[in-house]
This record gives structure tokens, sequence and C-alpha cells, in this order.
């Protein structure tokens, strides 16, 4: 049975022409059947792809003929499916949306902790812990002693730094993300905000788990993947959580057998949120889904990740309706 190499890639680099290397990174990786997104922006490339791992390997061998991408930061993990339906390569204005001008990791960072050095930091009484990630990623598995900030978009994380965090009071931050990118551009905001020792784990939660043998692990839970395995276990094999077609919020093996849970129409998180003509859409397509896989063929329409941002906005835009329901009220 073939495998697919899940190849998680960033790098900060400064490109003034990314919009002249949509066309031609696009068309390699068609042209290596890799599926998956890639940005580019201004000040770099991010995301995830997957393929064969001869078409993984080219794909590197395709980066490493421009001398802007030497070093960039590569975390594999192995899937017995394509973890994707479609192959993007989009253009944005940042690779990490924090929405704060200026922001710029070439210029001043953290200081990165290999994966093997990263217990004792974290054990260290005097270093303040923060998970950089979003609400929903933190509550499937994080870092013991981790703060969470309980954002649910990585625009919120500023907010919450200057509401939480002093660079006169807290001496030593060390924080992480699934990949390292975020956490990465985090401590360049702390650093630029007057935070003098700011701490992130270089190549985030995959390449900890890929280096660190369970035995000795001080992480706790599963680790939210941004393509269809949904969430991964410490050997990096897909983990038990599944989701929700609907809102694409992850869902535990417990919240499966919930009461308003409908496969591919409505689970606990969302079941009053949609309008009876959006139920009757999501019942289609997931009649349509299950026509298909009896059929044996591959229904896009599934894809449930395709823009991971997307689906957290849509939350989010449902939380504000609410909140101006009650303030109304």
């Amino acid at each position: 049975m073939p495998e697919f190499v899940v190849c998680a890639l960033y790098k900060f680099v400064t490109l003034a022409n990314h919009e002249a290397l949509r066309e031609p990174l696009q068309a390699m990786l068609e042209s290596q059947q890799i599926r998956g997104t890639l940005l580019l922006a201004s000040e770099g490339i991010n995301g995830t792809v997957a393929g064969s791992r001869n078409a993984i390997a080219e794909l590197k061998t395709w980066f490493e003929q421009d001398a802007r991408f030497s070093g960039i930061d590569y975390k594999e993990s192995i899937s017995a499916e394509q973890p994707f339906y479609r192959t993007k390569v989009k253009l944005k204005q940042e690779i990490v949306t924090m929405g704060v001008e200026g922001i710029d990791p070439l210029r001043v960072v953290g200081t990165y902790v290999a994966p093997k050095d990263w217990n004792a930091l974290i054990s260290d009484p005097e270093v303040i812990l923060v998970d950089t990630r979003n609400d929903y990623e933190v509550d499937i598995g994080t870092f013991k002693g981790a703060l969470n900030p309980n954002t649910e978009s990585f625009r919120e994380f500023p907010e919450y730094v200057k509401n939480n965090l002093d660079a006169n009071k807290h001496k030593k931050v060390a924080m992480f993300c699934t990949g390292g990118i975020r956490c990465e551009k985090s401590t360049a905001y702390l650093k630029e905000q007057g935070f003098d020792e700011v701490y992130h784990l270089h190549g985030g939660i995959l390449k900890y788990l890929e280096e660190v043998p369970a035995a000795e692990s001080m992480w706790e839970g599963e680790c939210f993947v941004f393509d269809n395995r949904v969430t991964v276990d410490h050997q990096l094999e897909p983990g038990q959580y599944e989701l929700c077609s609907a809102c694409r919020m992850p869902l535990s093996p417990e919240e499966l057998t919930h009461a308003h849970f409908q496969a591919g129409i409505s689970c606990q998180h969302c079941h009053d949120t949609h309008t009876p003509e959006q139920q009757q859409r999501y019942a289609e397509r997931e009649r349509q889904l299950q026509l298909a896989q009896a059929r044996g063929e591959a229904h896009i329409g599934s894809d449930a990740v395709a823009n991971a941002e997307q689906r957290r906005a849509d939350k989010l835009a449902r939380k504000k309706q609410q909140q101006s329901k009650n303030k109304a009220s």
C-alpha cells in the first residue's frame, strides 16, 4: 500500500517578488501530484503538503535551487491516505496572520530551543509557558503547565499579551505552536514589546513529538493538524478526533456520541447555529458523500481543511453575532 509524506514547511525570508512565484510553484506541485496548501507573502512561505516520498524530495530540490529558501524548516510525518483534496498556492499579506505591522522575525526574534532541551526549560519555575495556538487546539492537547490564551484567532494574541503579560514581571517567557511559525512570530512580537528572555520551541510540537521519546515527554493529549488526519498522537500517527463537517470543530470520540451529533450535519457546538436551509444542504452533501464512498470515488466537497482560517472565522462570526443578540436583549 502506498504511503504519503505529509510535509509541513515554513521560512521567514524577504520575497520581493512573491507574486511571481505562485504559478511556477503551483505547476511544480501539480506535476508531482502533491496536494495541500502553500502560502506566499513578502515575509516568506508557509504551509503543509503531501505526496509520495519522491515527490516531496523533488519539491525540496525545487526549493534548493533558490538560495532564498536555503534552510527552510521541514517537519514530516506519514499518512496511509492522501490527507488533502486540492493543490493550492495562495498569495497573502502574512504567512501567519497576526495583523500587527512591522513585526519581523528576520530583525528580532526569541531564542530557539531544540526539542531535546525543551523539557529542562519549561521545568524552570521562573519560566512562563504560553501556548500560542487557538483554544480548540489547546483543548485537544498541550504541554504540562502551559497557559491557554483562550484565543480563537492568532490575531487575538497581541491583545492577550497586552492584558496578561508584563515585561517587568515575566522575565522568562517560553512559547510553542504546532510547527514553529506562530511561536516564532510571537517571540518577535514580545521582543518588540520589551520582553528580554523569550524562548520558542524550534520546529514546534511536531518536531518535539518526532524527536522526544514518549517516555520522556511532557506533552499531554494529541496535536491538532491542519489536514484530514485532524490530530496526531505522540508517534505522529492519526489520532482519535474527527471534524464536524458543518462547523469544522474537532470532535473527540465522546463528542461523536453526543445527542446533537449528526454525521455531516451538526454537533454539540453548532446544532443551534444553522438555519433549516443550511441543515438541508449539509444533509444533501452528506448523502452525496456516502454515495461517492460507496462507489469508491473521492468527493472533494468533503475537504475539511481547505481553509483552516476561514472555518475559525465562521465560528468567531457566529460568536460575535450571539454576543450582539445578548446585548440587544
